[in-house]
């Protein structure tokens, strides 16, 4: 994504309404990824969004480094999480062994295709040995856009677990489920776990 495309126009235009929109916190997900790590670990949130999910797992103790693309919403975040948010675009993610954790709820799923291969291994590279890495995709078959202009990936479950096998990731779990968005259209959400 180049900072001009209608993805990222559509985040930096909106972003004080997209921060503040009534948003449920996944907190099962949460908690279920907080649980698999070390006490006060480091967690890296790639798309940290509005910070809603940063500004919880700093209230359970983790050390957390929450990043955005759109530096609209990282102003929205830091006004919630009361820290820095780092303005970070996943193709220029260059960490090694870095992190416990990587949180990347419904961010990836922006990745072009084409690119996904090479995000998911400077993710895999920024974790630490074993570190958990939690994603979300709105799951489909064929890449598009939704009515706001947003591109998705829309992966299936069987092509998204091959790239992440083929990846050298372990552990991998996929589950689905339905669920809505920002645009109020019913969604299949994969849930993706895997291990470095």
């Amino acid at each position: 994504m180049t900072n001009d495309d209608p993805t990222s126009s559509f985040y930096n235009d909106n972003a004080a309404v997209y921060a503040t929109r009534e948003r449920n916190l996944p907190r099962n997900r949460l908690d279920a990824f907080l649980a698999a790590l070390p006490a006060g670990a480091s967690i890296l949130e790639l798309g940290c969004g509005g910070g809603q999910d940063s500004a919880y797992m700093i209230s359970r103790g983790f050390d957390v480094t929450p990043t955005d693309g759109s530096t609209e919403l990282a102003k929205q975040a830091e006004a919630l999480i009361g820290k820095p948010v780092q303005i970070l675009r996943f193709e220029t993610l260059d960490i090694e062994d870095a992190h416990d954790g990587i949180w990347a709820e419904a961010s990836l799923l922006h990745v072009p295709r084409a690119a996904l291969p090479d995000i998911l291994d400077r993710t895999h590279r920024a974790l630490k040995d074993n570190g958990i890495f939690h994603a979300t995709f709105k799951a489909g078959e064929a890449e598009g856009h939704d009515t706001f202009g947003r591109y998705y990936n829309y992966p299936s479950a069987a092509w998204l677990t091959a790239l992440l096998g083929n990846g050298g990731w372990r552990d991998i779990e996929m589950t689905e489920a339905d669920g809505g968005g920002f645009d109020g259209k019913p969604t299949k959400w994969l849930y993706v776990k895997a291990r470095k």
